[in-house]
């Protein structure tokens, strides 16, 4: 997925990967928020996240922290990243909890710990992404699924035991759906996405912004996670629609002017690389053409 050593350093994906160019979409912010609904419903991993991080005190620096971290091995070069996933294992490897039903101890970079956490979110990238309107073919979003396996390995995971297709990625949440519960540290989490603290000039902000997104990000889960949440959701084709505008908004904001927002990932990794390697949806468009048109040659 990277160049031939001869030019600038295009990272672990580059311009030619799906991952680059969805990654750029704004409709990520609502993903993300999805991903940590999700990631929740695991008991364990959400007992890590309370026990050892101080995200209700830290609310916008750890979802900055997060940002940077996914920005940076989309988007920085192969040095960056390793850096980037060295940190992670450093700071996982370092922490345990206690599970809350058994009272067991036991350490974060766990390697099921961590394949929960990648899938959650690679599920949520693409699915929200896709139901927004983005444009990702079939072969496209098993092309991401793969390419993924790439962070997974950044952050400790053997790349031949995660999922490398949209099929895999849906037999793995079939298999663990068994450990899922909406236990005291998911209620916790729900609450605080709903209502995160902030100081009082940004209030009114919450008030319109955020509790949207976070409402939305929250329709967008699988309907057995609102039935573990026990908060209902309006039905699939209204929360599509409802993806489809808020995507169609979002994508009416100058991607100069979105890319200038930290951690700025998107223009250094352009300016690296050439104005022609702008992420965009109609890239992913020419791309899917492109190999249909090879496809219908190569029938006849």
């Amino acid at each position: 997925m990277g160049g031939n050593g001869s030019g600038p350093d295009p990272g672990y994906f580059g311009p030619r990967s799906v991952t680059w160019q969805m990654h750029g979409d704004p409709i990520m912010w609502v993903a993300g928020v999805r991903a940590l609904y999700l990631q929740a419903l695991h008991p364990r991993a959400v007992r890590g996240v309370v026990q050892n991080s101080d995200f209700r005190e830290d609310t916008w620096g750890r979802l900055l922290r997060t940002a940077r971290f996914v920005a940076t091995i989309s988007y920085g070069t192969k040095d960056e990243a390793e850096r980037a996933g060295a940190r992670v294992r450093r700071i996982h490897g370092s922490l345990k909890a206690d599970d809350p039903v058994t009272g067991e101890r036991f350490r974060i970079d766990d390697p099921a710990l961590l394949l929960w956490v990648h899938c959650a979110e690679v599920d949520s990238y693409l699915h929200v992404a896709r139901r927004s309107g983005y444009p990702v073919s079939d072969a496209q979003a098993d092309r991401y699924v793969d390419e993924q396996r790439e962070a997974a390995r950044l952050v400790g995971l053997d790349p031949a035991g995660v999922p490398a297709s949209t099929a895999q990625l849906a037999a793995y949440f079939a298999d663990v759906r068994p450990e899922l519960a909406a236990g005291a540290d998911a209620r916790d989490v729900d609450a605080f996405l709903r209502r995160p603290p902030v100081s009082w000039p940004l209030a009114p902000a919450r008030a319109l912004l955020w509790r949207r997104v976070a409402r939305l990000a929250y329709d967008a889960l699988p309907p057995y996670a609102h039935e573990l949440y026990g908060r209902p959701a309006p039905g699939p084709d209204e929360v599509t629609r409802r993806l489809g505008r808020a995507g169609r908004l979002l994508r009416l904001i100058p991607a100069t002017v979105r890319w200038q927002l930290p951690p700025k990932h998107i223009l250094r990794a352009v300016a690296r690389m050439g104005p022609g390697t702008r992420p965009s949806p109609y890239t992913l468009r020419r791309q899917a053409a492109i190999l249909e048109s090879a496809g219908e040659g190569a029938a006849k």
